[in-house]
């Protein structure tokens, strides 16, 4: 990517439905997302292998053309996968989605979430959340999303996490967004985008007295390089 890094990486076993990826749809547009597929992986091969040809082919057929209006194309994009996810489910099955179209030339990135967890920017030391803006995909057919916009100062980070990060428990206590945010602080963000997932990832599980069993535990990052 040009001034920029994306990158993702998992803890533990796959056991659960995490399915991250990232193409490039143009000369300066990269498409990314991390999806949530309720149950155990063995059980969603079907749907997690035809939400990756959606994601990529009509991905590259929306965002390809050099005029073309970023949050409509997210929105179409979010509004084929959740009738793919319940197609290839054969009804309904929730799959939380975070997805995103990063603008090289623009530093911006449009994005749909569809009930996942909230997705963090960083600039510096301030960290906001990219709260949902649809329902979980999979669950009712016409289902739509916002696709609002974000921009990316030079130096700022967007972080995913999967829900396996955010509810990494001790004994009672999740390790939360509060956990996750302060992770995300503390991180350098001169580091490449995988050594974030990885220090993310490396807090959860430091964190965690109960291994997880059932969910993955899945970090997405993408970093915009400081100006030099």
């Amino acid at each position: 990517m040009r001034d920029a890094q994306i990158a993702a990486a998992f803890a533990g076993e796959r056991q659960g439905g995490d399915f991250f990826d990232s193409i490039r749809v143009s000369t300066n547009r990269v498409l990314f997302g991390l999806l949530d597929v309720a149950g155990h992986r063995a059980e969603n091969e079907t749907i997690l292998a035809d939400a990756q040809q959606v994601f990529r082919e009509l991905g590259t057929e929306l965002f390809s053309p050099v005029e073309v209006n970023e949050a409509d194309a997210m929105t179409q994009l979010c509004v084929q996968l959740n009738r793919t996810i319940m197609e290839a489910a054969k009804g309904v099955h929730s799959c939380p989605a975070f997805a995103g179209c990063y603008n090289e030339d623009l530093g911006l990135v449009f994005y749909v979430n569809a009930g996942h967890t909230p997705g963090l920017v960083r600039h510096g030391q301030e960290v906001s959340e990219l709260p949902a803006t649809g329902l979980p995909l999979g669950l009712f057919s016409h289902a739509t999303c916002d696709a609002p916009l974000i921009a990316m100062e030079p130096g700022a980070a967007l972080l995913l996490a999967s829900r396996g990060v955010v509810e990494a428990k001790c004994k009672e206590e999740e390790f939360g967004m509060q956990g996750l945010e302060s992770a995300f602080q503390q991180a350098p963000i001169v580091a490449s985008a995988h050594d974030l997932c990885v220090s993310i990832l490396n807090h959860a599980q430091e964190f965690a007295c109960i291994p997880a069993r059932e969910d993955d535990m899945t970090a997405l990052a993408l970093v915009r390089q400081r100006a030099t």
